[in-house]
């Protein structure tokens, strides 16, 4: 079956949305399928043979529409993703009519929607007069106004099938058009790392060899991309206080900075982050492990040397965060914050532990109970296991899509052609 992604975020783009569209592509490649990618300019992939790259996108914009009809026509696809989260297209609205062109194009094959987040769509303060007056005069007459929406378009009316990646997602895209219920699922996103060859103590071993960690040291660790919202602050000032009490402990960041963020850049908030740490004393005690390219096993490894894992949210946890599931890829007893939606496969005390977003006594009170007791980490450990197993699955995750393109079954394929993941992820 001859699959099309389409996604402005692919490597070597440096944003957490290219890695989930690579390792999609990848896993719908080695069920057998023939893949091809439609994204940006710059984003020549990773050098994958099975998966063929169209890296013909500039702006995402009006101009350039004829350019994904024409590849779309050329492709023939048996089936259509597209990844969608407005930030990646520049927040133009253009994208947000793909699934029209195509059904205009291709009404028998189905398109699937996948909303990396429902809050961050098309914007018109971010756009040209003529590109708004172009929208409301000329593509919403075409297209057809019922069941358009301004941050998504016609993508919920016309779209065969659209994931939203969390509960608080889901629930916003019902309230933005109400009939997206019927053909909407909820599909978290699987870890998207190489996972480390080794496993157990030499997995540990080798981590904490590149860390440059000794084996009696408590290690907790932040895995994921260094930009506002992701509560780094607060997790520094906890982790000072949790220093002055216990010996022997040590704070991992392993992560880069990502290419495109909103508001203030991801360069300097991780330099801020950087300073906060100096001006907290904290030396050698933090490690900021940095980037790491699509093949590397290095963050796999660091995160099997982590005693723990630690993600202070701002806006909460959720399951679209892709930390989160890399974290439980690895079993980490994870420490986060409750947002004002929580999804409930998250069970306090039983998989995770929840404090307040900002709250740094309760980060600090977390931590020094799991690093004194071993009974703790041992049942959220076996708690984040059985929720990726359940919820983060691979397998579970492509055979639910094919089945939205209209194929199931060959999944299974995933637990045999990956040395480097264990049969469950």
């Amino acid at each position: 079956m001859k699959l099309l992604i389409i996604s402005a975020a692919y490597p070597p783009m440096h944003i957490g949305e290219a890695m989930s569209t690579l390792y999609l592509a990848r896993r719908l490649a080695e069920c057998q399928h023939d893949v091809h990618i439609l994204t940006s300019t710059s984003n020549i992939g990773s050098g994958d043979p099975q998966i063929t790259v169209h890296p013909i996108m500039d702006t995402w914009s009006w101009w350039e529409a004829a350019k994904v009809r024409a590849v779309v026509k050329q492709c023939a696809p048996d089936g259509i993703v597209l990844e969608y989260i407005g930030l990646i297209y520049g927040f133009h609205p253009m994208i947000t009519f793909v699934a029209t062109i195509c059904k205009r194009l291709f009404p028998q094959v189905p398109f699937v929607s996948r909303f990396e987040s429902a809050f961050v769509g098309a914007d018109p303060s971010t756009t040209s007069w003529i590109s708004r007056v172009f929208r409301k005069f000329i593509v919403v007459p075409w297209a057809g106004s019922e069941g358009d929406v301004y941050g998504s378009g016609t993508l919920l009316r016309d779209s065969d099938h659209v994931i939203a990646m969390c509960e608080r997602h889901r629930r916003m895209l019902v309230q933005e058009w109400a009939p997206v219920e019927k053909k909407l699922s909820l599909i978290p996103p699987p870890q998207y790392i190489r996972m480390s060859s080794n496993k157990d103590e030499e997995a540990r071993r080798k981590g904490r060899e590149l860390l440059g960690v000794m084996e009696k040291d408590f290690v907790i660790a932040f895995f994921g991309y260094l930009y506002p919202l992701k509560g780094i602050e607060y997790l520094l000032q906890a982790f000072a206080n949790v220093r002055r009490q216990r010996q022997g402990v040590k704070l991992v960041f392993i992560g880069g900075k990502v290419d495109l963020v909103a508001g203030e850049s991801g360069n300097s908030y991780a330099n801020r982050m950087s300073q906060l740490a100096t001006e907290l004393r904290l030396g050698g005690d933090v490690k900021w492990v940095g980037g790491f390219r699509v093949d590397d096993e290095e963050p796999s490894l660091c995160l099997r040397a982590a005693d723990i894992g630690v993600l202070p949210f701002l806006e909460g946890i959720q399951l679209n965060n892709s930390s989160f599931s890399v974290m439980a890829a690895h079993g980490l007893p994870i420490v986060s914050t409750r947002g004002p939606v929580l999804d409930p496969q998250f069970v306090h005390g039983e998989n995770i532990l929840l404090t307040a977003p900002s709250d740094v006594e309760g980060l600090q009170r977390y931590l020094l109970q799991l690093i004194d007791n071993p009974e703790l980490r041992a049942h959220l450990r076996a708690g984040v296991e059985k929720l990726a197993r359940d919820w983060f699955s691979w397998e579970a995750t492509i055979n639910r899509m094919l089945a939205m393109v209209g194929k199931k079954g060959q999944a299974e394929i995933l637990s045999f052609t990956d040395s480097t993941l264990p049969s469950h992820f």
